[in-house]
């Protein structure tokens, strides 16, 4: 079976999702993995999906972008197989007023114990800047990725929280 990641990006209306997933259904496409999100107006939209080949999902796709206002890209990729967590799962919620360098240096100090960022979404809302993001870390690396998370946060004056995601909510 062909592997897709597909990605659908452009100024948000009604019926994107729903005209996506009709196209890749008629073609017998198994969407997977998929996440979407409305970003100041704009639309998103990023899947994995099995079944047809790249040139038949792009030729499906293609009436959705006639128009200009959308952007469809389809690329195969390799399955990677059953995915085994590398780690254990943490969540990381961050607010406080927006300033430039935020994510960056969070996730650094992430990268830097190797950890693995699996999901990422910040918001703007008005002067309060928000992210929460899921990451994988290395056994044994919480304590000290805590401390520095609240060092460097008190630095960037914001506030940070690193807590061990529940089991049984995944």
């Amino acid at each position: 079976m062909n592997q897709l990641a597909i990605t659908v990006i452009g100024r948000d209306r009604p019926g994107i999702v729903a005209d996506v997933a009709e196209g890749l259904a008629r073609l017998g496409a198994n969407l997977t993995d998929s996440t979407m999100t409305r970003l100041r107006g704009h639309f998103a939209m990023t899947l994995i999906c099995v079944g047809p080949t790249a040139a038949e999902a792009e030729a499906a796709l293609a009436p959705l972008a006639a128009d200009g206002q959308l952007l469809a890209t389809v690329r195969a990729v390799t399955p990677d197989g059953e995915a085994v967590p590398a780690g254990e799962p943490y969540v990381l919620a961050v607010h406080g007023a927006d300033r430039m360098g935020i994510v960056a240096a969070l996730t650094r100090l992430l990268a830097d114990v190797g950890g693995n960022v699996t999901d990422l979404s910040t918001r703007l809302a008005g002067s309060l800047y928000v992210v929460v993001a899921e990451v994988d870390l290395p056994p044994g690396t919480a304590d000290e990725l805590a401390g520095r998370l609240t060092r460097t946060a008190a630095d960037l004056g914001v506030e940070a929280t690193l807590r061990p995601v529940e089991t049984d909510l995944l």
